[in-house]
């Protein structure tokens, strides 16, 4: 599929318009939380079918409610999510920032790990990822995956925020690594990079190497069993 990333909002958030090439159908993938994205495509005018989120953090899923006024295409989220989700409209004064407050929007479709769904001639599956947050997943085809907030070019999302689980993002960057290494990853933070590349890298995941036998640096130890 073709992927273009849109670095958004106060915390440079990467929102992502994903197109199949066959039929130019195309999906948003996260929000931000500012007017920019909506303001971007509505100069373009992509042929937009859904909005896929990774994940109900406010600078991932902030902009929702502007979105739908423009686009009324059904929305995609996680069903562990929904308490977070909920959180929207106070999540900006929970984290100090209560000017970043915002409507939760629309959720269509609560779905589970394994879901998958159409975008023209493409076919994205849901990966449950969580740890940062109970219903943080990765929407991918063969050739790329949107991680959201599970893994970064160098690091991971962080697991010290309410709501998050170390130990589920311990389990969660095992299974992810376990796609295919030539995928292209797009976080939500920060530049694209392949799980092969953080595999043999990413300082983060040095017990998977070790569990496995790569080579490559002894990383470091963030949560028990890494």
């Amino acid at each position: 599929m073709d992927v273009r990333c849109f670095t958004v909002g106060a915390f440079e958030v990467n929102a992502y318009l994903i197109t199949d090439p066959a039929t130019g159908a195309a999906a948003i993938v996260d929000t931000g939380e500012s007017d920019e994205l909506a303001l971007a495509l509505a100069a373009e005018k992509p042929d937009i079918r859904m909005i896929l989120l990774t994940h109900a953090h406010l600078d991932h899923a902030g902009a929702l409610a502007r979105l739908q006024q423009d686009w009324r295409v059904p929305t995609y989220l996680c069903t562990q999510e929904r308490p977070l989700f909920e959180t929207l409209p106070i999540q900006g004064t929970m984290f100090g920032m209560p000017q970043l407050n915002r409507p939760c929007g629309r959720i269509d479709h609560w779905i589970e790990d394994g879901f998958s769904v159409q975008l023209g001639e493409t076919t994205l599956r849901f990966l449950a990822t969580p740890g940062h947050t109970p219903g943080q997943g990765c929407w991918h085809d063969d050739t790329d995956i949107l991680v959201g907030d599970t893994l970064f070019a160098g690091s991971i999302g962080r697991t010290d925020f309410p709501m998050s689980v170390p130990a589920q993002m311990v389990e969660s960057l095992r299974r992810l690594t376990q796609l295919p290494g030539a995928l292209r990853v797009w976080s939500g933070h920060g530049p694209m990079t392949t799980l092969a590349r953080e595999l043999e890298t990413n300082p983060f995941l040095g017990y998977i190497r070790r569990e496995r036998g790569i080579q490559g640096p002894p990383g470091m130890r963030w949560a028990p069993g890494t």
